[in-house]
């Protein structure tokens, strides 16, 4: 048994920058993390302009910066012959103006290699939170599995930051609203010769959407599909989808023949959802536990940041004096909810009104006249860059707390 100021459950994004943030405040904390590392494929790799200000705020900006990574200034999109300029990154009023490609693994272990510092803060791998614990209708902290058999964890305060599919949110029983995501994304790898073209960039053309991101040595590549669409793609075979992939790649053709087996395709079941209630006594959920999001834009890891920082922010005096009440749980929520339900919505819209109008055109894809508006209009065209950018409603760390 172990007994902290705070565990949280989950060393993702929000679960790791969270521990961080608390023990950087002084408060006792335990997060726990059910793999054995945090070495896997194909999960966000996106740091966006916000999380490196964060990285600024904190004084650790140019020792992350120094991790291997690749910046992405502007995301450019072809559609059918015609080119946009989706997002400019550079004009942004920040340190690091640019989107950062990163290993997910490696910002996880920058972040822990941090947090292991403070002698308040305890990271346990190999331990995934099971059960919540409560007494008198409050949550008093929860049983982990691990190798050596069940953790018990006593807390003030437990924080679900283990994912969309959370192991607590399904044990908590609050209600989650699914707000609906008509396709999904199949990511692989594909080569990436020196002669290549460096951006980063989408395709958009005759019922395929094709993405390609710049990760050095190789593309990291997205290809949308309807709903359900990867049975269809693998009972067609996979010298069909190699074709396929051929008519829309920004390289030539025979790069594709790389894909050799279909292990080599990851598949993302998209969910956009969010819980109706973010919190119970001595419960909160951030993230994707709290609310799951879109691959659009390449926003989740970075609302997930935003989301800690804002618990952090809200939370470490009252666990460093003893002092914790649902009402601080309830201004984590009132502060995030919003910025979440405008992201998601405008996820929606661009689900709705560009993917699945790409995927259902059988011939050359035009923009919608709304995209090509937004893009031209000069006091709007900057809006892209910054939503994507620095989000809705970026969140800096208070000063007082985190020096």
């Amino acid at each position: 048994m172990l007994e902290t100021q705070c565990c949280i459950n989950g060393g993702g994004p929000a679960g790791l920058t969270l521990g961080y943030l608390l023990a950087r405040a002084g408060v006792d904390v335990v997060v726990l993390e059910k793999h054995a590392d945090f070495l896997r494929d194909f999960r966000g790799d996106t740091i966006h302009p916000s999380t490196l200000e964060l990285m600024h705020d904190l004084g650790l900006l140019p020792e992350f910066l120094s991790l291997p990574h690749q910046r992405v200034e502007q995301f450019v999109a072809q559609f059918g012959a015609e080119r946009l300029q989706l997002a400019d990154f550079s004009r942004l009023p920040v340190e690091a103006p640019f989107v950062a490609m990163m290993p997910q693994w490696d910002f996880l272990s920058f972040l822990a290699n941090k947090a292991k510092a403070y002698p308040n803060f305890r990271l346990i791998m190999q331990a995934e939170g099971r059960q919540l614990l409560t007494q008198d209708g409050r949550v008093t902290g929860l049983t982990a599995a691990t190798p050596k058999g069940d953790l018990t964890i006593k807390a003030p305060l437990t924080v679900a930051a283990d994912g969309r599919g959370s192991q607590l949110r399904a044990e908590a029983g609050l209600p989650l609203k699914d707000l609906g995501a008509p396709i999904d994304v199949l990511w692989f790898r594909l080569s990436r010769a020196p002669k290549d073209t460096e951006e980063t960039q989408g395709r958009f053309d005759a019922g395929q959407i094709f993405i390609t991101l710049n990760r050095g040595d190789y593309w990291q590549c997205a290809y949308v599909v309807p709903k359900g669409g990867f049975e269809a793609k693998q009972a067609a075979g996979l010298a069909a989808f190699r074709t396929e992939l051929a008519k829309v790649a920004p390289f030539e053709a025979k790069r594709v023949n790389e894909l050799q087996d279909w292990d080599q395709i990851k598949v993302l079941s998209v969910q956009i959802n969010r819980l109706e209630t973010w919190w119970c006594s001595g419960l909160l959920f951030i993230g994707d536990a709290a609310h799951a999001m879109s691959p659009v834009g390449g926003v989740g890891v970075n609302l997930a940041v935003q989301d800690a920082v804002a618990a952090a922010n809200h939370l470490a005096r009252p666990l460093r004096d003893g002092t914790l009440s649902t009402f601080d749980l309830a201004a984590v929520q009132k502060h995030r909810a919003w910025p979440t339900r405008v992201t998601q919505r405008v996820q929606v819209v661009d689900q709705n009104r560009v993917l699945l109008k790409a995927l259902r055109s059988g011939a050359s894809f035009r923009p919608p006249l709304f995209l090509r508006m937004l893009l031209r209009l000069p006091l709007l065209r900057n809006l892209p860059g910054h939503f994507v950018g620095l989000g809705v409603q970026p969140e800096r760390p208070d000063p007082d707390l985190f020096r």
